[in-house]
């Protein structure tokens, strides 16, 4: 491994992405004879063939993905080391990429907040997205930790979570949608309501399925399909009969602020926590620690 370059890890990476060896020299400044001996030397050192000749181009074989995962990971923590020491010699507070589900944006904004409060010269990038999203890009070293699900990956076991709180749930709806200030609606009474939900397979999405099951009623069908919050709230305030479930803490902020407004709905599901997930093994800067102590508490350091 002593032997592995860094130019060779570029053009494993750029033979993937232009699929032919001429495209991938041109991105890395060798030439083809140049980039075919660097990629023969790291087959050599690596004892395996990475791609497959083909009439389509070069396709990775199986330990081919597995080294691009390895080549983008350093590649990533290289860029970031960069960033850091920049940020050093600067004199700002580092640089955080953190990542989020949407029914945790109030909750990470707190956090960051918090954060920001001890280092304000810290420049933070937020990124919403499914939890199966953010998982990908937690392993290929694209931001630096989410609130997210780990339990959605096939191979969880390459994370390391830390458990932040229960999430509990409200369904919410247009303040002049018709079941507002009912008392004890039941599942039943929003069946011909139309409901704002997330994608299938997703965590809250099967969790207000089985509620539908087991109170012997049919899923709603003509579905509207959104993980975005704005787009949530947006569709609530111009529609009377839409309804949404979203988490608590996004059911509050919005209704604290007149947006929407929250059904009397008790629900018998329980979600999955949320947790703050991150690379197994990856190093924590000073502003990740910052984080992390705002979201789990000291007792997870």
């Amino acid at each position: 491994m002593s032997r592995l370059h860094a130019k060779q890890l570029r053009l494993l990476i750029a033979i993937e992405e232009s699929g032919s060896l001429l495209g991938a020299a041109d991105k890395v400044g060798l030439t083809q004879p140049g980039a075919s001996k660097a990629l023969r030397e790291l087959e050599s050192t690596l004892q395996v063939d990475l791609f497959e000749r083909t009439n389509r181009g070069l396709i990775p074989t199986e330990a081919g993905h597995c080294a691009l995962r390895f080549a983008r990971l350093i590649q990533s923590d290289i860029n970031q080391l960069r960033f850091e020491l920049d940020a050093i010699a600067s004199g700002v507070g580092g640089h955080l990429a953190i990542g989020t589900i949407m029914g945790a944006v109030p909750l990470l904004s707190d956090a960051l907040s918090n954060v920001l409060a001890r280092q304000p010269h810290m420049s933070v990038e937020i990124i919403e997205d499914t939890s199966e999203t953010l998982l990908g890009m937690i392993e290929r070293g694209q931001i630096h930790a989410a609130i997210c699900r780990s339990s959605v990956s096939r191979t969880p076991e390459v994370y390391d979570s830390l458990f932040i709180k229960q999430e509990s749930l409200s369904v919410i709806a247009s303040v002049r949608h018709p079941a507002m200030g009912a008392k004890a609606v039941q599942l039943q009474d929003l069946q011909d309501s139309r409901w704002l939900v997330y994608r299938a397979r997703m965590p809250m999405r099967r969790l207000l399925e089985r509620e539908f099951q087991e109170a012997g009623l049919h899923f709603p069908s003509h579905l509207i399909e959104t993980t975005s919050a704005l787009a949530t709230v947006t569709m609530l305030g111009r529609n009377n009969d839409l309804v949404a479930l979203v988490s608590d803490d996004i059911a509050t902020y919005f209704s604290r602020n007149g947006l929407v407004g929250i059904i009397d709905l008790t629900l018998q599901s329980r979600s999955e926590p949320y947790e703050l997930v991150l690379r197994k093994g990856a190093p924590r800067s000073a502003a990740l620690g910052l984080l992390v102590d705002a979201l789990c508490g000291h007792e997870n350091d």
